[in-house]
């Protein structure tokens, strides 16, 4: 792992500074994406409590991993197993300036976009309890309003099917990237540096964690191979 830059600082309004003071080879990299803003607590709550609003508060939740969550889920789960929804695939598809990157050299962190099928783990979380929980995984995953939370239905390697929370990629924020050609997530890859590491580290974690759990992302293993 390269040695770790420091967060990028947000303004007292919450805003991130996008000036981009490193030029690097590379014509396509780093995007013009302007400022970003941090969700206040206050939105990151109304956001959370439109998402539970059908949720009865007493029965076990499921939660879908398809990224960092398989290898670094953060939560109590009560059980896990793997797992596949239909209508999305996981892939690159959105900019990071905190996690993964910082203004200046964004990185970039996986999200289930439309089309084909995902493999997965889904975590059952204990209802009595689950809100604080719930709440920092907000804070992880919500904080730059880019995912859109959603209730997908999900099949269990046992059969089972169940609805499971997942976060979706909004294709109406300028940090979606579609899909970027080799040269920029190479250059991606030897430079994005967040508060929680590389992005490198980050998608090298997930295809490993991938194939150890019998579901590897064979996509994701070449795009790996190609460009690190």
């Amino acid at each position: 792992m390269n040695a770790r830059n420091p967060a990028p600082a947000a303004s007292s309004n919450g805003s991130v500074n996008n000036e981009s003071s490193t030029a690097l080879p590379n014509p396509g990299y780093p995007p013009m994406l302007g400022e970003s803003r941090l969700l206040t607590e206050s939105e990151l709550r109304a956001s959370l409590d439109a998402t539970l609003a059908s949720w009865d508060r007493t029965s076990d939740l499921w939660l879908f991993g398809y990224g960092s969550l398989i290898w670094n889920p953060g939560l109590p789960t009560v059980e896990s197993m793997r797992s596949r929804v239909h209508g999305y695939h996981r892939g690159l598809y959105l900019w990071s300036r905190v996690n993964r990157g910082t203004p200046e050299q964004p990185g970039l962190v996986l999200a289930l976009d439309r089309g084909g099928s995902c493999s997965g783990i889904a975590f059952r979380l204990a209802a009595e309890g689950a809100m604080p929980h719930l709440e920092a995984l907000w804070r992880r995953e919500m904080a730059m309003g880019s995912y859109r939370p959603a209730w997908l239905p999900c099949v269990l390697a046992d059969g089972r099917r169940i609805a499971a929370l997942a976060f979706v990629m909004r294709r109406d924020v300028v940090t979606y990237t579609g899909k970027l050609p080799d040269e920029v997530v190479k250059t991606v890859f030897g430079c994005a540096n967040g508060r929680y590491g590389t992005t490198l580290d980050y998608v090298s974690r997930t295809v490993a964690a991938l194939r150890e759990s019998g579901m590897p992302d064979r996509a994701l293993e070449a795009l790996l191979a190609r460009c690190r």
